[in-house]
């Protein structure tokens, strides 16, 4: 028997909340769902489990009882501090997969989650370069190479996130084996945890990026880790760039993400390939797509 239908079979409709909440945390391990998800969960149901009666069990759990957990959060809790837009999102979101985990086992007759409105929650826009300030920060690093500091590290660390649009984190564990040369010009995207294997991509390279990156390695002599620095030092390089060029936006990971998958689009890429580069969900891509959209438009 699995694991699963054995974790199941430990519930019935006069199970508590917190009972099966220790069971559908071993569902969501099973699934490969991440460490933060799993804990963000977990919390959201332990606040449902002290906001009804210490005796109440699952099958007794009502739609009126979800919704009235709902206005209790979104009016503050009694503390005047409601919930955020995206905190309420996402809790309304664990409510319909808990009860929906336990209607589609026939642990409860009727899913009281179901006709929960959810609150579709958009974070606002954000700040990208101009291809102005694109041509300024690339040619403030390609002198940092060719002029009097002979120093490639700026633009190649810029050359590969606006070319890419890895994360900090990817960027992070880049070892010199993910970015081959030899046939062909590719970064291999890794996790070392299996849980994030779907993440897992291969990127080209341009050649311009070869270049810079030889002219790295001949100065620099990486051994292991491709950027061997830590995050807080490769901000400054990346921040140094934007005060060199004289921008008033600061130059950062998640802004050179953001305009590599803004390039893609305006450049008619295919949305499913700009998806894979990112190396995102396809639920995660409908709000990223929606804001590349109105990025380009404006």
């Amino acid at each position: 028997m699995e694991r699963e239908t054995m974790d199941i079979a430990h519930i019935s409709s006069q199970t508590t909340i917190p009972t099966a909440m220790k069971f559908w945390k071993m569902y969501l391990e099973d699934q490969g769902k991440s460490t933060y998800t799993i804990k963000a969960f977990m919390g959201d149901l332990r606040l449902l489990s002290k906001f009804l009666p210490p005796d109440a069990v699952i099958g007794d759990i009502t739609h009126s009882d979800l919704n009235h957990f709902v206005e209790w959060l979104e009016n503050g809790r009694g503390k005047n501090i409601p919930c955020s837009p995206k905190s309420l999102s996402r809790r309304i979101t664990t409510l319909k997969s808990f009860f929906r985990w336990l209607f589609d086992h026939k642990r409860i007759e009727n899913d009281p989650a179901e006709k929960i409105l959810q609150r579709t929650v958009i974070s606002p826009l954000p700040e990208v370069l101009t291809d102005d300030e694109l041509e300024k920060v690339y040619a403030r690093a390609r002198e940092n190479w060719l002029g009097e500091k002979n120093d490639p590290r700026p633009l190649a660390l810029l050359s590969l996130l606006l070319e890419t649009g890895i994360k900090k984190s990817e960027c992070l564990n880049i070892k010199l084996s993910h970015i081959e040369l030899q046939n062909g010009n590719y970064l291999f995207v890794r996790y070392a945890d299996g849980r994030d294997r779907n993440k897992e991509r291969k990127i080209t390279l341009s050649s311009d990026f070869v270049e810079v990156y030889k002219a790295y390695l001949e100065k620099y002599q990486p051994e292991d880790r491709a950027f061997p620095w830590s995050p807080r030092r490769l901000e400054y390089i990346l921040e140094d760039i934007s005060i060199e060029a004289e921008l008033e936006k600061h130059l950062s990971f998640s802004m050179c993400r953001w305009n590599s998958a803004l390039s893609d689009w305006k450049n008619n890429v295919d949305k499913d390939e700009i998806r894979q580069k990112l190396g995102i969900s396809k639920i995660q891509w409908r709000e990223i797509s929606m804001k590349l959209k109105k990025l380009a438009a404006e």
